[in-house]
């Protein structure tokens, strides 16, 4: 049957908008590139592909993770910053990546004003640990002994800006206690030393401590956290311990590009929100020793104001002891 003229000019000029209609609806239409700033191998880069997988499962596309390492991960976010904004590449940061590397180096992008937030993914509390023989008992003797010996003791970090780093930073400030502060090529080859007594104290991540703890190789007085983790309950928090609000909660992240549209961001949300709701998922964060982000807080909207308050924190304390990338 022919249509009538009028009816068939509506009809023709509906249909440019269709395509437009058909890729808003489609995305994703081929893979996307989640860039992970750190080499492959370690904690932030297994969690990253075990929520890649699970983000494929409900996208439909494969979630493609690649390493893109170098100066303390700035090249890899600094790389997601530049790309085009339509969720194809995304980066899985970090607290260093997107808090402390702006205020220890002179970057080419701005951690908030180039990023668009996707979910705050988990964190993880830091320990407080000593060599065995430290003449300690307790995170309120560690700090008692600190305050008498100024500066006698040593306290490996992880290079400045690390966590371990800021972290001894602002334990100090907050207890009034002095101790050295001394550089290695990350937490793990601190551990020998701090095994061995060479090394007085350190802050560390709970992978690399945990098993010289339950060894008996060192001491482990607080963890760094409001409340006791469930991967070290018999550890008490440093709010027990006699260090009120000396947190040091490592956290990982996803952001987009600034300008990513709302409608893809949420999508991409979604995926995160159902690959974090899978049991076995949330094991494999548990083996990390990573706790997973309650999901009433895994929305875009939270890690905004999140990655704002870790700002507000951490710039200050940095900026003040003058801690510079070397």
């Amino acid at each position: 049957m022919k249509l009538p003229r009028r009816q068939f000019l509506r009809l023709a000029a509906a249909l440019p908008a269709l395509p437009r209609i058909a890729l808003a609806q489609a995305f994703p239409s081929r893979p996307i590139t989640m860039v992970v700033p750190v080499p492959a191998g370690g904690a932030m880069d297994t969690n990253a592909r075990v929520v890649a997988e699970g983000m494929r499962m409900v996208l439909g596309q494969p979630v493609v993770v690649e390493n893109v390492t170098g100066a303390s991960g700035t090249i890899g976010a600094g790389r997601v910053a530049r790309a085009t904004p339509d969720g194809y590449t995304i980066i899985y940061g970090a607290n260093v990546t997107h808090v402390l590397n702006a205020a220890v180096y002179k970057l080419s992008y701005d951690v908030v004003a180039d990023f668009e937030p996707i979910a705050l993914i988990g964190n993880t509390p830091w320990l407080v640990a000593t060599r065995k023989d430290f003449p300690a008992d307790d995170l309120r003797g560690l700090i008692a002994w600190l305050k008498a010996n100024p500066d006698k003791a040593s306290s490996g970090t992880a290079g400045p800006g690390s966590p371990s780093h800021i972290g001894g930073v602002l334990f100090q400030n907050v207890t009034g206690t002095r101790f050295q502060l001394i550089p290695y090529k990350g937490t793990a080859p601190s551990i020998p030393d701090l095994v061995s007594g060479n090394l007085d104290m350190a802050i560390l991540d709970p992978i690399t401590s945990l098993p010289q703890f339950r060894g008996g190789h060192i001491k482990i007085f607080a963890a760094m956290a409001k409340d006791r983790t469930a991967m070290a309950p018999d550890i008490p928090s440093v709010d027990e311990a006699g260090a009120p609000g000396v947190y040091v909660e490592p956290w990982q992240a996803m952001f987009a590009p600034k300008g990513t549209p709302k409608d893809v961001i949420a999508k991409l949300n979604g995926a995160v929100v159902s690959a974090l709701d899978d049991p076995a998922i949330r094991k494999r964060f548990a083996e990390q020793s990573y706790v997973v982000t309650a999901r009433e807080n895994l929305t875009p909207e939270y890690l905004a104001k999140f990655h704002q308050s870790e700002i507000a924190k951490w710039w200050p304390i940095i900026k003040a002891a003058g801690i510079k990338a070397e």
